[in-house]
């Protein structure tokens, strides 16, 4: 649903003439993109006349009533930046029915009239719960690089994660290469194999270990050793880290095969670093179309994209989706090996 800019005192007094503040946060881990997400919220909001409110460090912001005033110049120049100007964390506090009261008032108290969160599974849980028990409405955004939330195709900050990881693991290679050498490549993704698929994928590697799959450890050291009689001088295999601990992989590839291994844990720099395109246009369009459902009375809900399109549903059915293509991706992996 898109408002005209012609038609936009028409639908905020049809739908709601009640909102008159949005409050946004961050929650969870930070995915590139988010501030992309930020932006959009208020310069949207804005264009309706409605004012923002940011709350710092996600719900424990909330809790602690720490609340800035966001306009349009607050924005400016975050599109293309990593990380989130509002901070995120985790909240233990937010969980307890004291801490939702607390929250609750405080947004009460600032006059905000609806809640924006971008996050993953936690935060939509969290801000669910917020609406059953306290009534605050909220409409959530996709922010997790792990792509692994129903609703939409692709969560803000995934391909970024995906394009970072890419370019070490290409670096990796050069030195495998050069020293004829057994890589294990770490990457995130604590239940979901989603990054460690497609980074596998992109980067042309041998092997891909994922939480989804039992992996077979003899089968691959039984490949490598007869790759390495073949004339094979070096070997890629990417792990994401809910599926074990690259270290561990090395150990056991070099006491199996007897041939020299090192690993490289990618860790945290995947959630850093420039958006690329297609995380901040999908931020974007999120972001403005978060504002049309709070003015037309669309809230507890979750905005996504399916086949490009946009596509909501209700906040309590947008928890932690499974990749289902695991099979199909390695498959495509052992051909091409």
């Amino acid at each position: 649903m898109i408002f005209l800019a012609s038609d936009f005192s028409r639908q905020v007094s049809f739908y709601n003439m009640a909102i008159k503040k949005i409050g946004i946060l961050t929650s969870g881990g930070d995915s590139p993109g988010m501030n992309a997400a930020i932006r959009s919220v208020v310069r949207t909001a804005n264009f309706y006349g409605l004012k923002v409110d940011g709350i710092v460090r996600g719900y424990e912001g909330l809790i602690d009533e720490d609340f800035i005033a966001l306009g349009h110049r607050s924005v400016s120049g975050i599109i293309n930046r990593g990380g989130t100007i509002l901070k995120t964390a985790r909240s233990d506090r937010f969980r307890t029915e004291e801490g939702l009261k607390t929250a609750a008032e405080n947004l009460r108290k600032h006059k905000v009239d609806a809640l924006v969160v971008i996050g993953g599974d936690g935060s939509y849980r969290g801000a669910n719960e917020f609406f059953e028990k306290q009534g605050i409405p909220s409409v959530g955004l996709p922010g997790t690089i792990d792509n692994d939330l129903y609703g939409t195709d692709q969560t803000i900050g995934c391909q970024t994660a995906i394009n970072t990881a890419l370019e070490s693991i290409d670096k990796v290679r050069d030195t495998a290469h050069s020293m004829e050498r057994i890589y294990v490549i770490e990457v995130m993704g604590n239940r979901s194999g989603y990054i460690a698929l497609q980074v596998a994928i992109g980067a042309g590697a041998e092997e891909v270990i994922v939480p989804e799959q039992k992996f077979n450890y003899d089968r691959m050291c039984k490949n490598i050793v007869a790759g390495n009689k073949k004339g094979k001088v070096s070997w890629m295999i990417v792990i994401a880290e809910g599926a074990g601990k690259a270290a561990t992989v090395a150990e056991t590839i070099t006491t199996m095969t007897g041939l020299e291994t090192r690993y490289v844990v990618l860790g945290h720099v995947q959630r850093g670093g420039t958006p690329v395109g297609l995380d901040r246009v999908l931020a974007t369009r999120l972001g403005a179309e978060a504002v049309n459902l709070i003015l037309a009375g669309q809230i507890n809900k979750a905005v996504g994209v399916m086949q490009n399109e946009i596509n909501v549903i209700d906040l309590k059915d947008a928890r932690r989706s499974e990749f289902t293509h695991v099979a199909d991706c390695y498959k495509l992996i052992n051909m091409l090996t």
